[in-house]
C-alpha cells in the first residue's frame, strides 16, 4: 500500500480532479480510494493493476459526490461552470495530460511563487508537508498554512483545470521548471527516512521532463532540465552500495586501473584526472605529482597553464 500511494498519488489526484474541478473534493476522493484499498486488498488481495484500481475508485467516489450534488453546495468549483457527468472521460490514457495540468494550474500566476510550487510539490509530486517545508526552508506549520491559502485561492478566483494557452506558457514555466527541479533534488537525495534515493519522486521529475519536453520542444530550459534528471537517473544505481551506505563520486580506482594497464601512458587527461580525484581526497603530495606528470605530457598553453596553478595552489 505504502509503494501505491508513493507511485499512484499523482496520477490519481489529476485523473481526479479532472471529474471535481475542486482540489479539496479530489483529495477526500482519493483518500477514501486508498482507505476502500486497505478493506478490499487485504481481504481479496492487491489486484494486477493497484493504480488503475485506486484511480477507478477514487473517480467513481468524485463521481458519486457530483451525483448528489454535495460538492456545488460545499465547494467552489475550480471552473465557472463544470462539465456535465456523463462528458466526463475516463480513458486512463488520458492521465499524464492531466497531470501536466495540473501542474499548470498549481503554477498559475495568480498565485505567488512559493506558493505555485509548495503547491504542486504537495499535490501533484505527493510530497509530504514537512518534506516539502525543509525544500523550501520554512515551518513545517508555515507550510501547511501557504498550501491551504494557495487552493483556497485557486478555488475564489475560479482558476481552471487546463493547460495555458501557448502564448500563457512562459510566464509560468519557470515556477515548473523550479518544481521539477526541486522533486529531482528531493529524490536524488531523502529530505527523511532511511534511503538516500527517493526511486518515487526521482521518476516522477522524470516524467514531469518529459512531458514538458514533448509539450515544449523548442525550450532550452526544458531540455536541459530533462538532462540533468536523465544524468541523475544513469547514475541512481551506483549511488549506494549492497548495504545502502552512500557512494562517493571520484572513481579514483578505476583511473588507476585504466593506469595500470600502459596504453593511456601518453595520454594527458589520465594523470590531470588522477590528481583532480586525488585534490578532492585531500592528498595533496600525490595530486601534486600527478598534475606534474600531466603537464609534461601537454603542450596546449591554456592546460600548461591551468596545471601550474593547480600546482602552485598545491605546493
Amino acid at each position: 500500500m505504502a509503494a501505491a500511494h508513493r507511485g499512484e498519488w499523482a496520477a490519481m489526484l489529476a485523473a481526479t480532479v479532472r471529474v471535481t474541478r475542486d482540489l479539496d473534493a479530489a483529495e477526500e476522493a482519493v483518500q477514501d480510494a486508498y482507505i476502500r484499498a486497505l478493506r478490499t486488498w487485504g481481504r481479496d488481495g492487491v489486484p494486477d493493476r493497484p493504480g488503475a484500481w485506486l484511480t477507478t475508485a477514487a473517480r467513481r467516489q468524485a463521481l458519486d459526490g457530483l451525483r448528489r450534488g454535495r460538492t456545488q453546495r460545499a465547494k467552489l468549483p475550480l471552473l465557472v461552470a463544470p462539465p456535465a457527468v456523463d462528458e466526463v472521460d475516463v480513458d486512463p490514457d488520458a492521465i499524464p495530460d492531466d497531470r501536466l495540468r495540473l501542474v499548470f494550474t498549481c503554477c498559475h500566476p495568480a498565485l505567488a511563487p512559493e506558493a505555485q510550487v509548495a503547491l504542486t510539490l504537495r499535490l501533484v509530486c505527493g510530497v509530504a508537508t514537512p518534506d516539502v517545508a525543509r525544500a523550501l526552508l520554512v515551518s513545517e506549520t508555515t507550510m501547511a498554512a501557504r498550501i491551504t491559502r494557495a487552493k483556497q485561492k485557486i478555488a475564489a478566483a475560479g482558476i481552471p483545470y487546463a493547460e495555458p494557452e501557448p502564448d500563457e506558457r512562459g510566464e509560468r514555466l519557470g515556477a515548473v521548471l523550479t518544481v521539477v527541479h526541486l522533486v529531482l533534488s528531493l529524490g536524488h537525495t531523502a529530505a527523511s527516512g532511511p534511503d538516500l534515493v527517493r526511486d518515487d519522486l526521482a521518476d516522477r521529475a522524470l516524467g514531469l521532463a518529459r512531458m514538458l519536453r514533448r509539450l515544449l520542444p523548442t525550450e532550452a530550459e526544458v531540455a536541459g532540465v530533462l538532462a540533468l534528471a536523465l544524468t541523475h537517473h544513469a547514475r541512481r544505481r551506483t549511488r549506494v552500495d549492497a548495504a545502502g551506505r552512500l557512494v562517493r563520486l571520484a572513481a579514483l580506482a578505476e583511473v588507476d586501473a585504466l593506469a595500470a594497464g600502459g596504453r593511456l601512458d601518453r595520454y594527458p587527461y589520465l594523470p590531470a584526472v588522477r590528481a583532480d580525484l586525488l585534490e578532492r581526497l585531500g592528498r595533496d603530495d600525490e595530486a601534486v605529482a600527478a598534475y606534474t606528470a600531466a603537464l609534461a605530457l601537454t603542450d596546449n598553453a591554456a592546460e600548461q597553464e591551468h596545471l601550474r596553478a593547480r600546482i602552485a595552489a598545491r605546493g
